[in-house]
């Protein structure tokens, strides 16, 4: 299919969307944040006065959410893109991998934190498994840098594809937290193979 097909075909998905058009009425940047919304009413993630590191953060949709409606917490946004700012969120542009930025977000708190959020994945390609496979690289990742900076009863959120690395990185979860749910939001498109794991109290 060439380009300027799959761009019109995308444009009139994005009109049709009840999430795209719903969050223009709200005003939040991106469909993303109805997301977030499902897997906080039903895994009750967050809370006031909590710290909260949000990876793959542009346009800002979920940092947003936290803004609007929580009080007295502390939230770091990452993206490889600036953001326009956000109430009460600090943002750091940069490489998440980046041993660097992860000590400048470590610094910024200077304690445990209590949640890491990350809805990153990799510009696709078209590829399905090779997408599949490098945002799964990029949930390890942050995965590993949960368990490094989270308190003991923290959470870590990250978005993962059904494909060749999916049941690797629920095993490795499994294996840092006591708790692993796998959850598909009514928000994620329905040809999406996006997937969310919850992970709570790290072993």
């Amino acid at each position: 299919m060439k380009k300027n097909k799959i761009s019109k075909n995308w444009i009139i998905k994005q009109r049709r969307d009840i999430y795209v058009k719903q969050s223009k009425i709200e005003g939040y940047r991106s469909r993303a944040v109805y997301k977030l919304k499902e897997i906080n009413e039903k895994f009750k993630i967050l809370k006031n006065g909590i710290s909260i590191v949000d990876l793959g953060a542009a346009p800002g949709s979920w940092s947003q959410f936290i803004s609007r409606n929580y009080k007295n917490y502390k939230t770091v946004s990452v993206d490889l893109n600036e953001i326009e700012k956000i109430k009460n969120v600090y943002h750091i542009k940069g490489d998440f991998t980046d041993e660097l930025l992860q000590k400048k977000i470590i610094d910024y708190f200077g304690s445990k934190i209590d949640i890491v959020i990350s809805d990153m994945a990799v510009n696709t390609t078209g590829n399905k498994n090779l997408d599949s496979m490098v945002t799964g690289e990029l949930s390890v990742e942050a995965l590993n840098f949960s368990t490094k900076t989270l308190k003991k009863h923290g959470i870590f959120v990250t978005k993962i594809f059904m494909g060749s690395s999916f049941n690797e990185i629920v095993k490795i979860a499994k294996k840092k937290f006591r708790e692993v749910n796998v959850f598909k939001p009514q928000a994620s498109r329905k040809d999406s193979k996006e997937s969310f794991i919850i992970c709570k109290f790290l072993r």
